[in-house]
């Protein structure tokens, strides 16, 4: 029995396990995927949660729902990945060889790695939205906020799902619209960019948008440090902007296993080929998701579309076909 193993049952993970089985003889080749958990979130969701458009109960499912049968699901905390051993580590598992491995093991925000971040996070008007917990508290937070300064800032990049910061700002402006005091409250988007956004015309309607609904915009800001007592960011440059509730983007981290593994770069992400998301050397290891260091954005529309370019390259691996099968980094 040849065994395929993939990492991670987020988006990419699931959406392999459920395509190639479909493709594999269960007879000739076994399926296993592997979580630290059986939580899924719609992430997308967190965004709305904090404006009370979304709910948690919407948002939180099990994994298993989403899995299909014939695949072994396996819930353990990952701790080593050996290429040259053809073989994963689980902390209560035990250990998996494979002869195919798919790594989608995605990224999360640190807000420890921003010098003040970190202690202040969900504290004194300091927030987030990209996880589980923190989009809680902001809905409880902006509930409270009856005015002032609100600023949302982008750390670096990448992050996943570059336009969401934006669409929180101006989520922001219809919510303080709503409650009848948009008036009283000042929106600042801060961020690492030249502009509103990535691409020139993207950017060019954004910002009139941004003009439209009274949101400032200060570009070129390189976050260095949050200081919680005087309600500050700084730059890199020196550059302050004061706040009176600062919604923050922190920095993104691939796993801290794949680093502790010596297959990551110092931020986690696995290097691979642009094109065949390859690591190089590994004829049998693929990586998809958000977890990998290509220049695209880390999201799940990103996802869908790798999805099929290593559905139809592992096929062609297992039948022993040359893979013709490109990524160019297309969202939508």
């Amino acid at each position: 029995m040849k065994k395929l193993v993939i990492l991670g049952a987020g988006c990419a993970g699931t959406m392999m396990a459920n395509k190639l089985r479909k493709d594999l003889d269960a007879e000739e080749w076994n399926i296993t995927l592997i979580d630290k958990d059986n939580i899924h979130d719609y992430q997308p969701g967190y965004l709305f949660v904090p404006f009370d458009i979304n709910t948690i109960k919407e948002i939180r499912k099990s994994k298993r729902e989403f899995i299909g049968s014939g695949i072994d699901f396996v819930i353990s905390k990952l701790i080593n990945v050996d290429w040259d051993k053809q073989e994963v580590t689980t902390e209560t598992q035990g250990s998996f060889k494979y002869d195919i491995l798919v790594m989608s093991t995605g990224c999360d925000v640190k807000p420890e790695e921003v010098e003040g971040l970190g202690e202040t996070w969900n504290k004194g008007g300091v927030h987030g939205f990209y996880r589980y917990d923190d989009c809680q508290e902001l809905r409880t937070a902006l509930k409270k906020f009856n005015g002032g300064k609100l600023v949302v800032n982008i750390a670096e990049m990448p992050i996943k799902c570059p336009v969401a910061p934006l669409e929180f700002a101006f989520l922001a402006d219809w919510y303080f619209h709503e409650r009848g005091i948009r008036d009283k409250v000042e929106i600042e988007f801060v961020t690492p960019l030249a502009g509103a956004f990535t691409k020139p015309v993207a950017t060019r309607v954004l910002t009139s948008a941004c003009e439209e609904k009274q949101i400032k915009i200060v570009p070129n800001f390189s976050l260095g440090a949050v200081d919680g007592e005087k309600k500050v960011i700084s730059s890199y440059d020196g550059t302050e902007v004061n706040y009176d509730m600062l919604v923050s983007i922190p920095p993104n981290f691939g796993s801290d296993v794949m680093i502790d593994s010596g297959i990551a770069d110092p931020m986690g992400y696995i290097p691979v080929d642009k094109h065949t998301l390859q690591p190089e050397g590994r004829d049998n290891v693929w990586v998809i998701g958000d977890g990998t260091n290509v220049p695209t954005s880390k999201a799940g529309a990103v996802a869908h579309f790798q999805a099929d370019i290593l559905h139809e390259n592992i096929l062609a691996y297992i039948n022993g076909d040359e893979q013709h099968a490109r990524s160019d980094g297309h969202a939508l």
